[in-house]
């Protein structure tokens, strides 16, 4: 099979669909499908939104086997997600869908703007303990709290004609805030959400019951996968 060579279109106000309606493509309910992460929280995270639709997912460390090297260069979340798509298809030959995030605060400069960088800090890549301590003292520096949100995108590749992408405002969480004191709880990948607050209640995330948690960013995902296996 040859490498792919495509180019997934882009809107950030809506879901992009390229397809090749004389390619009989391969994707059926109950298949597996690779996300692209080694990140475990994550794969659980979509999961969750994938299962009640016959989607099994699979990561790629349930391979076993050697990764490409990546170097996330896009000029923004949709071509970060595009570029690693690629790699993960031309490496393993099976559908797979990658997705990436930027993270946004109202009112910070520029300079300040974690963006597509959340783990990278003046050069340094931060652990979750550190990321913590970072946007604490950040959220400290600027009256004990600042809201943000972060926008998603994604891109899913079925074949090498066939491929589908989004950062559509449906993918972003809702605003939050970002305490400068972290919640006690801790779940690996995901070291904000100890320092994030709904802004309706004032209440860490982690206080939140589960069932209320249901959130427009995973409705949005759900929608990006039924209109996928609805077209193809």
């Amino acid at each position: 099979m040859k490498s792919l060579n495509v180019h997934c279109a882009k809107n950030n106000n809506e879901n992009i669909i390229l397809k090749d309606k004389t390619m009989n493509t391969a994707i059926e309910k109950n298949m597996k499908i690779l996300y692209g992460t080694t990140n475990q929280a994550k794969l659980d995270s979509m999961k969750r939104i994938t299962d009640v639709l016959g989607i099994e997912l699979i990561g790629l460390n349930d391979l076993h086997k050697p990764l490409p090297n990546i170097v996330e260069s896009g000029n923004n979340i949709l071509e970060n997600a595009e570029i690693k798509a690629k790699a993960y298809y031309n490496a393993f030959h099976i559908p797979v869908f990658s997705c990436d995030s930027g993270l946004y605060f109202h009112g910070l400069p520029d300079e300040l703007q974690p963006g597509t960088h959340t783990r990278r800090v003046h050069g340094k890549e931060l652990n979750d303990e550190e990321m913590i301590k970072y946007y604490g003292n950040l959220a400290r520096e600027h009256g004990g709290s600042i809201t943000g949100r972060y926008r998603n995108a994604i891109c899913f590749i079925v074949n090498e004609s066939t491929v589908f992408s989004s950062m559509d405002i449906s993918l972003a969480t809702e605003p939050f805030i970002l305490a400068a004191t972290p919640h006690p709880k801790r779940v690996e990948g995901f070291p904000i959400d100890s320092l994030s607050k709904d802004i309706k209640t004032g209440k860490y995330f982690y206080d939140i019951q589960k069932k209320s948690l249901e959130t427009e960013m995973e409705q949005g995902f759900k929608s990006f996968f039924e209109k996928v296996l609805s077209e193809i």
